[in-house]
């Protein structure tokens, strides 16, 4: 086992199979393929029951935006809808490379993946940041304070790092048991928290279309994070496997699991109003008692759930920014920096505050995606992936960084969120469009310089 962490060579063999994967980036051989198209509607359902999810669909209600109950679902179901899509579109790239998904990022970007590998494994941090300081403050209600904030983190911090050094398998397996116990967890939250909620919240005096675009695009911009992470967790499953179920099983789980959490954040700010404090929101509202110890206990598992691939995604967005580091080192080292990242977050006091200015930097999101798909179109199945795997013979994929670039200064114009406002929302009614704007720049300008002249590896 020890061989097999240091040289990158140990990959699971079958479903349940928790050695340790110390196989990193390379392209996963077909003859080591295995696994259940299905086991992606639970991987991807189980991350997104957490309460970054419930802090998004509190946002619907929030003054800025002003949107009453059902016109919030409406934007609620629309976006997730759209990112969702998108994540499971992607995730289709994981059986024909059997690469994860920035590795396989390398293919269009070249050496130029250093800035959205760099990029991604600084989120995947600060993301473990803002998730690990909802699940350890959990445990320290549940305790009643016998449990102090910093000893609760490391327990959260130490569940999440062993699932996400021990790998791909570890994962699968946790979230199909999770996505039960969690639905089951929320399930008696959502039937405490139904009779309380305001349905008939109306919408503010100064919402309108530009509103329910913004909160479209907010509850896009959570499952669109998604798209770096989409092959990730489909890179072991044969490559024969019909990209029709890959997409549902992806789609429904992300979908689903999104929608329901930020309904119920939305559901909660109806009756209790514009309240930060989202552990004590829905500690509050199901009236304590052993239905708040239900809730506590299902928060503290959707962040070990959601935090695990983010180490686990961040280890390998190091690995193909070019850094030389086993796989299982790296995803501990992303698992280390999220705690002391939470600690900060803790003394200062402003999680909120950062998972708003999250929301703001994945923006850069839909150029990276614009250039992937582009390059994925045009590819069709003429790459052997094994091309991208050595650093230094990748070209410089200097097209594709233009067009990250340009696609997301593009955009900046049009972006409109709690920290930011571009000066053309205002003429938008306040719609945000800068994922498309983004999206569809970065798209034209990566095929005109491609047609010209290629900086992709080349196709086969």
């Amino acid at each position: 086992m020890t061989a097999g962490l240091l040289t990158g060579q140990g990959m699971p063999s079958r479903e349940g199979d928790l050695s340790i994967e110390g196989h990193g980036m390379e392209p996963i051989p077909e003859t080591a393929r295995y696994g259940s198209v299905n086991r992606l509607f639970t991987v991807w359902f189980s991350p997104n029951l957490v309460p970054a999810a419930f802090f998004v669909g509190t946002l619907a209600a929030a003054d800025f935006i002003g949107l009453g109950w059902w016109t919030g679902l409406a934007a609620i179901i629309v976006g997730n809808v759209i990112g969702a899509g998108l994540v499971g579109y992607l995730s289709a790239m994981g059986p024909q490379f059997g690469m994860a998904q920035i590795p396989a990022s390398r293919l269009p970007f070249g050496k130029s993946i250093v800035l959205p590998g760099i990029l991604n494994w600084l989120s995947t941090i600060a993301w473990d940041a803002i998730n690990a300081f909802f699940g350890a403050y959990a445990i320290s209600v549940v305790t009643g304070d016998a449990v102090p904030f910093p000893l609760g983190l490391l327990i959260v911090i130490a569940c999440q790092a062993a699932l996400s050094v021990v790998g791909y398998e570890a994962i699968h397996t946790f979230e199909r048991y999770a996505a039960i116990g969690l639905a089951i967890l929320f399930a008696v939250v959502t039937v405490a928290v139904a009779g309380k909620a305001n349905l008939g919240l109306a919408d503010g005096a100064a919402s309108g279309i530009g509103s329910f675009i913004l909160m479209t695009t907010i509850a896009g911009s959570f499952n669109l994070a998604w798209a770096l992470y989409a092959s990730d967790y489909s890179r072991y499953l044969p490559a024969n496997t019909p990209r029709s179920q890959i997409f549902s099983r992806t789609f429904l789980g992300l979908g689903l699991g999104a929608i329901w959490m930020e309904a119920l954040g939305l559901a909660v700010v109806s009756a209790l109003g514009n309240e930060t404090d989202t552990v004590h929101q829905i500690n509050a509202l199901v009236g304590g008692g052993l239905i708040g110890i239900l809730a506590m206990v299902a928060i503290f598992f959707g962040t070990v759930a959601v935090n695990s691939m983010n180490d686990y995604t961040g280890s390998l967005s190091l690995q193909a920014a070019g850094l030389k580091v086993a796989r299982p080192v790296s995803a501990a080292i992303v698992a280390v920096l999220s705690f002391l990242a939470t600690l900060y977050l803790y003394a200062n006091n402003f999680a909120s505050t950062v998972e708003n200015y999250l929301l703001v930097i994945t923006y850069w999101i839909g150029p990276w995606a614009a250039v992937v798909i582009v390059d994925w179109r045009r590819r069709g199945s003429r790459t052997n992936a094994s091309r991208a795997v050595d650093f230094s013979l990748l070209p410089s994929g200097r097209n594709a960084l233009i067009a990250l670039v340009v696609g997301f200064v593009a955009s900046i114009p049009f972006m409109n969120q709690t920290l930011f406002v571009g000066p053309l929302v205002a003429t938008l009614g306040g719609a945000d469009i800068a994922y498309l704007v983004g999206f569809v720049v970065a798209a034209v300008i990566f095929s005109v310089l491609e047609n010209q002249q290629s900086t992709a590896v080349a196709l086969d």
